[in-house]
């Protein structure tokens, strides 16, 4: 690669170039190099996006239905000096966005196949009739991860869970083997968002090659998958706030303990102060009943989890 001078016809241009000054003292420089070895690497976002993607992390577990104007008047009000544009591109970047109704909600994007959502009017009676699982944001003292977590929907037991700094269909696909792994057997029903990971083709074969049902929520609907939402509220400010972890494998090992304090020791409210892991792996100690609706059962076999 040649780097010169290129001149045209502006006369301000060359007047310039024509300049003593302006002359390069050296002759041009080659690089013994080809272009397709130069790749733009992504500045990191500096230490005050940083603390403001915390603090719009924080308020949209407050108030979910908030967009960026109403984040933004929030801000504003504290002293800080942001604008929109600034505050919508952060959300972005940290896959959040604020639940409202959307127009044209029955037209899927080009090329991706959306499920319906099989729980509505739906009896879960049991563990491993409904797995869900979903993705959020994790905020860190230098730079930010991504959690994903598959959780149990009766035993609200939380069957697997990866952190990375990136945000693709192979990061859920992961949790997902690691939650039937650890699980009694496989659900017969696997509940998301409709998020780009969740409808890749990738996650999809994974959950449909163990004979799992795909459902989906419908869009802008966070009740749908209502549990998991609330499991995030509970790591973020029972761990992740207070502990302002600096690196990803502090946050790994952290966060993993913590699910693991979590399944095994936190009582549950909602499980009558019973800890998740007792309910998930005693069933029919806590009233559980077979499903109702045994035409959606897998032919897959139980896995014997002794058997490993």
């Amino acid at each position: 690669m040649h780097l010169q001078f290129q001149t045209g016809a502006n006369k301000n241009t060359r007047s310039i170039l024509d300049r003593p000054d302006c002359i390069p003292s050296s002759p041009p420089l080659t690089l013994e190099l080809s272009r397709s070895s130069y790749y733009y690497e992504c500045c990191p976002e500096t230490t005050e996006n940083l603390g403001l993607m915390r603090r719009l992390d924080e308020l949209h577990l407050e108030h979910p239905v908030y967009g960026s104007r109403r984040l933004m008047a929030l801000l504003r009000r504290v002293g800080q000096c942001v604008n929109r544009k600034q505050v919508r591109r952060l959300l972005r970047v940290m896959g959040i966005e604020a639940i409202y109704p959307k127009r044209h909600l029955s037209q899927p994007g080009e090329g991706h196949e959306i499920f319906p959502y099989l729980l509505k009017g739906l009896a879960i009676t049991g563990p491993d009739q409904v797995w869900c699982a979903d993705i959020t944001y994790v905020p860190m003292a230098t730079r930010f991860m991504y959690l994903v977590a598959v959780m149990d929907w009766w035993s609200r037991y939380v069957l697997g869970w990866r952190l990375s700094n990136t945000m693709d269909a192979a990061l859920c696909v992961d949790a997902w083997e690691a939650a039937l792994r650890s699980g009694r057997a496989a659900p017969l029903i696997s509940n998301t968002d409709q998020g780009s990971q969740f409808i890749s083709p990738l996650f999809l074969d994974a959950v449909q090659s163990a004979g799992v049902e795909v459902s989906m929520d419908g869009r802008g609907r966070w009740m749908d998958n209502r549990f998991i939402e609330r499991l995030w509220r509970s790591v973020k400010y029972e761990d992740i706030y207070l502990q302002d972890y600096g690196g990803g494998l502090e946050a790994g090992r952290g966060i993993g303990k913590w699910f693991d304090r979590y399944n095994q020791e936190r009582p549950h409210q909602a499980l009558g102060y019973a800890m998740p892991a007792e309910v998930y792996r005693s069933p029919e100690s806590y009233g559980a009943k077979p499903p109702s609706w045994e035409a959606m059962r897998s032919t897959v076999p139980d896995r014997d989890p002794t058997a490993e």
